[in-house]
């Protein structure tokens, strides 16, 4: 019985693995090492820049880096990444509000008097992929 049951078990994890896919972010064009890069993944255009989905830092190398999400869901996203160079854990923005941080998003979206828009940073991911991202 315990064999049969460890049997469905395995079977229905399997299925679930085979519906979630790798994100890897690879990052070009940083201007210094200094830091480190803060990859911010969001599920839809209501959280998108507000509200994180999944997130992960990495170590700046050569002026970039590459990260990776691991097991999510298939489905539309986009990615902001940011390289926090004070290593204080968050953005920083000038009195206008304006970022002081280098900024980049997903299909190198770029914002017109603000920050880019949804609609300009998703992406679709169906299989395991790879973002560039330039800044």
């Amino acid at each position: 019985m315990l064999k049969i049951i460890t049997t469905i078990a395995f079977f229905v994890c399997s299925l679930m693995s085979a519906q979630n896919v790798n994100l890897t972010v690879s990052v070009s064009g940083l201007k210094n090492n200094t830091g480190v890069l803060k990859v911010g993944l969001y599920n839809s255009e209501g959280t998108f820049l507000k509200s994180i989905y999944k997130s992960i830092r990495s170590e700046i190398k050569e002026n970039g880096a590459k990260v990776t999400f691991e097991g999510i869901p298939k489905g539309e996203y986009a990615i902001s990444v940011y390289q926090d160079e004070n290593n204080n854990g968050k953005l920083d923005k000038n009195v206008m509000g304006i970022p002081s941080e280098d900024v980049a998003c997903s299909n190198n979206a770029k914002g017109f008097m603000g920050p880019p828009k949804y609609k300009d940073a998703k992406f679709d991911i169906e299989k395991n992929q790879i973002i560039e991202i330039k800044f």
